[in-house]
């Protein structure tokens, strides 16, 4: 269907996260997300799935308390540390980063259920929050957020013993715009917020029907204007060069932009225009099609997470080939 201001109605108004859905429906977002995967995790339960055990067979979940490690004073800035089982070998890292158009109307329990199930399957998760446009964030809170919240990672691992040598950014709309920046610190000008040599370098990103191309979601007033309402000033057009995934590519590491195909709420165009635009400046980067709507691929059990757990795999291979192997290891689908 075709972006224009006119298609996008709003979930609920509070919310503020625009999608094409009935404007009357009394149900937003965020509690209908909630609902999902609880029913979710029911089903799952019900019929004894939940994840992998060890040795990449299917079976009950055994994954250690998740333990929360503050890196500010403010309560958004802090991050959940999932551990699988002392007895699993760790597959690899991920740093979840949640969406929402930026706002605080939707915060880090968005990234509970996709923690649960990859720590499931053998990963150490890293669920992060951080301050969003309405809680204090915005430009350059929310970046400098980002970029403290996954370098305080490092500390963390070195605590568990974790091995960051496989670390894959897994982000969800907002949250993947933010993972695909995230991925390009390194190359930032000194005093840009994020800039300087990460703590934990990326090894790859996932990115979930991210918002990759911001100049365009501003163009197309995605959300009602949530690109000028996270970084203000639209006067200032340095911030939104720096703030936007296009203008860091080529990055060093792989992207894989993965889109559902009846997406209503970010359009497709973000990650083919993103892709398109990466590959051809000699980059690594793949558009990763999934059937489902936005919320597919956030969906454990659903055929496009698995498609993601795939990618989340090849990537770990590829960082480190003597991980243990675990289901979708063989490599990414195309």
């Amino acid at each position: 269907m075709p972006f224009e201001r006119s298609a996008f109605i709003v979930a609920n108004p509070a919310d503020g996260y625009a999608s094409a859905v009935n404007p009357v429906n009394p149900v937003g977002r965020r509690s209908l997300l909630a609902l999902l995967a609880a029913a979710g995790a029911a089903v799952l339960a019900a019929c004894g799935v939940g994840g992998t055990g060890p040795g990449g067979s299917r079976g009950e979940t055994r994954a250690v308390a998740p333990r929360r490690y503050g890196y500010g004073d403010d309560p958004s800035q802090f991050a959940d540390l999932h551990l699988p089982a002392a007895d699993v070998a760790v597959r690899g890292v991920v740093v979840i980063i949640h969406g929402g158009y930026w706002r605080s109307t939707y915060g880090a329990e968005l990234g509970e259920p996709l923690a649960q199930d990859l720590t499931g399957r053998g990963y150490a998760c890293w669920n992060l929050e951080y301050r969003r446009a309405g809680n204090g964030g915005g430009w350059p809170a929310t970046f400098d957020d980002v970029a403290a919240g996954i370098d305080a990672l490092a500390p963390a691992a070195a605590e568990h013993g974790l091995d960051l040598a496989s670390t894959t950014a897994l982000g969800h709309s907002a949250g993947g715009h933010l993972a695909v920046w995230a991925a390009g610190r390194s190359g930032l000008p000194p005093g840009a917020p994020g800039a300087g040599t990460p703590a934990v370098p990326l090894t790859a990103v996932v990115s979930q029907a991210g918002v990759l191309d911001l100049a365009g979601a501003r163009e197309l007033g995605l959300s009602g204007d949530a690109v000028e309402n996270l970084l203000g000033a639209p006067e200032d057009p340095e911030r939104y060069r720096l703030a936007d995934p296009m203008t860091a590519i080529p990055l060093d590491v792989p992207v894989y932009a993965v889109h559902g195909t009846k997406d209503t709420t970010v359009p497709l165009s973000q990650s083919e225009d993103y892709v398109e635009a990466a590959a051809s400046a000699g980059a690594v980067a793949e558009l990763v099609l999934v059937p489902g709507d936005h919320f597919a691929v956030i969906t454990p059990g659903s055929e496009a997470w698995e498609r993601i757990v795939a990618l989340l795999d090849a990537a770990a291979d590829a960082a480190d080939p003597g991980l243990p192997e675990g289901p979708g290891s063989a490599g990414a689908p195309s």
